[in-house]
């Protein structure tokens, strides 16, 4: 590995971390959480990162209980939502450890897509068009889809 793409590679949970901390106080974070979850799996794939296993979620969605799988890049640890193998082959870290925090991190939210969005390729492109356009306003009504 040379210096370049360890460098590259120190970059990328970092700009996983900034997309993950705008995408939770952003009006339409589709499209954001969709580049953490994609960069993550790339990362996995890669075994640049590794699933340590799961813990229950501080925000359950409709259920009283629900579970998160917990990933290590870098410095950085991140939740994603599980698959149904990973409820099989991880085991299970009980609640989430409240007094870690990932490191202070200085990048901006553009440059952190630009880092991701060049790491996924042509695929993050094409889906931001897909979920960055806004809905049509007789959709935005409090109706249900």
């Amino acid at each position: 590995m040379n210096e370049t793409s360890s460098a590259s590679f120190a970059h990328l949970p970092q700009a996983v971390f900034v997309i993950n901390r705008h995408a939770k106080a952003a009006t339409n974070p589709k499209y954001l959480y969709w580049l953490k979850k994609r960069a993550l799996e790339k990362l996995i794939h890669e075994g640049k990162a590794v699933k340590k296993g799961l813990h229950f979620s501080r925000n359950p969605r409709l259920s009283q209980q629900q579970s998160d799988v917990l990933v290590h890049a870098g410095d950085y640890y991140f939740h994603i939502p599980p698959s149904k193998e990973d409820f099989r082959t991880l085991p299970h870290l009980g609640a989430l450890n409240q007094t870690y925090r990932n490191p202070k991190t200085q990048m901006s939210l553009s440059t952190a897509k630009k880092i991701l969005q060049q790491y996924i390729g042509l695929e993050a492109y094409e889906q931001e068009q897909k979920l960055v356009q806004p809905e049509p306003w007789y959709k935005r009504a409090y109706t249900k889809k």
